[in-house]
């Protein structure tokens, strides 16, 4: 089973303003370089829709009302949401805070149906949390996906069509989907990839099923070859995954206007590093390696990476790396996104690290960094629990350093915070 909540940023945010219910909502970035995270069907019907610039959704809809995101909002909604998939059962896999997949196998031995608790857990979930959703039932995760989206109200010639709800896909649905449906339907395959494969002449799944797996692994790669090939036969071999391993935490921004100074540059880092490190000691972990990622005005994108020798979970530890990390690109350019990412995750209580002493001693510039990181990641242990501490208690921005304040107050941003569809502003 796959459940897919409907709009959920944007309900939610109807959810707590009832004066919006019925008008063209959004969240997103509303200014220039604004990206549509969440459309109502009612700017649906103006053809708007997520990942769209926000400029092009106010041109379809003048009245589109654009609203940042609040993440830990969303978070609440999703662990209710979590909480009514986990009472039918635990085998579940969330994907992102508004999706996820369930192995419904276990449910045999109990007389459960498939379709009877499908049916149930979205009434539960209208009922509960005031949410609609789509709900596919399948023999695998491609057509169960597949199925949820097909299963929701759609918008057609700016008229809303309702859906089914829930939709069980059978023999003959598979084999209608796979000779008709477009190769843009099939996961894993976004608007570069399509294009790729438009490219080869490959529109639709049927064409795909013609292809060699080796002619298309010259161009998409062994790994994505095979699973495309697969797809295209209708087999989906991915298994719900209840525990997902943690890869990555990171926090990137795109400005309302381009950066022009290191020391810009550098100030953002710093506030990235605040991020990521609340975000990384929310999870109980440290990083071995941290990168930068740097997109100009004219769409180039570098990235710089560095392993460390011991893993840092601490806000100036990070900044440390990250600025020696962008000092090591050109900025003659102005810097349209920044972004800062860790991975290569140790649990804080395996984390070694002993203080050096020659921080001031010779050595390149980056080197100079990791050791400044090193002292500053054992040094301010205590400071970081006490902060943690005290924002566990009385809230996110109870307190925060310099750089946290702006002239509307203290705001400590979380990892997905006020900039994560772009710029806010209105969008000119």
């Amino acid at each position: 089973m796959h459940i897919d909540l409907d709009a959920f940023f944007a309900s939610v945010e109807i959810l707590d303003d009832p004066s919006l219910r019925g008008k063209p909502v959004c969240v997103g970035g509303a200014a220039q370089r604004g990206v549509i995270a969440s459309a109502s069907y009612e700017a649906r019907r103006h053809g708007v829709r997520s990942a769209m610039p926000s400029v092009v959704a106010r041109r379809l809809c003048p009245d589109l009302i654009i609203l940042p995101g609040r993440f830990e909002r969303y978070e609440e909604y999703s662990q209710r949401f979590h909480q009514v998939v986990n009472d039918l059962t635990p085998d579940y896999e969330p994907l992102g805070l508004d999706e996820v997949f369930i192995d419904l196998r276990s449910l045999r031995r109990l007389g459960i149906r498939p379709v009877g608790a499908a049916r149930s857990l979205r009434e539960r979930i209208r009922d509960e949390l005031h949410l609609e959703c789509g709900v596919g039932l399948a023999r695998n995760k491609l057509f169960a996906k597949l199925a949820s989206k097909e299963s929701k109200p759609r918008v057609v010639e700016g008229k809303l069509l309702g859906g089914d709800g829930v939709l069980w896909v059978s023999p003959q649905i598979e084999r209608a989907w796979l000779s008709e449906l477009p190769v843009r339907a099939l996961w894993g395959v976004g608007p570069q990839i399509a294009a790729k494969l438009h490219q080869l002449g490959i529109r639709w799944v049927r064409d795909l099923a013609r292809v060699q797996e080796a002619t298309l692994a010259r161009h998409l790669g062994s790994a994505l070859a095979s699973t495309l090939v697969a797809f295209a036969q209708g087999e989906d071999e991915r298994v719900v995954t209840s525990q997902r391993e943690l890869k990555s935490l990171g926090h990137d921004e795109t400005f309302a206007e381009s950066l022009t100074t290191i020391d810009q540059v550098e100030a953002m880092c710093r506030h990235h590093a605040g991020v990521v490190a609340r975000a990384l000691r929310a999870h109980g972990l440290v990083a071995r390696t941290l990168s930068v990622v740097v997109k100009f005005d004219d769409l180039e994108t570098l990235s710089r990476a560095q392993t460390l020798s011991f893993g840092v979970d601490d806000e100036a530890a990070l900044s440390a790396v990250a600025q020696a990390l962008v000092r090591s690109v050109d900025l003659g350019r102005p810097v349209r996104l920044l972004g800062l990412y860790a991975t290569s995750f140790l649990e804080r209580t395996r984390n070694q690290v002993q203080l050096s002493f020659d921080v001031e001693s010779g050595g390149d510039q980056r080197q100079r960094a990791l050791e400044l990181s090193r002292e500053r990641q054992v040094s301010a242990a205590a400071l970081r629990d006490a902060l943690d501490d005290i924002r566990h208690r009385y809230g996110s921005s109870a307190v925060g350093v310099a750089a946290d304040l702006d002239s509307q107050g203290l705001h400590v941003e979380r990892q997905r915070g006020s900039h994560a569809f772009g710029p806010d502003g209105p969008a000119r």
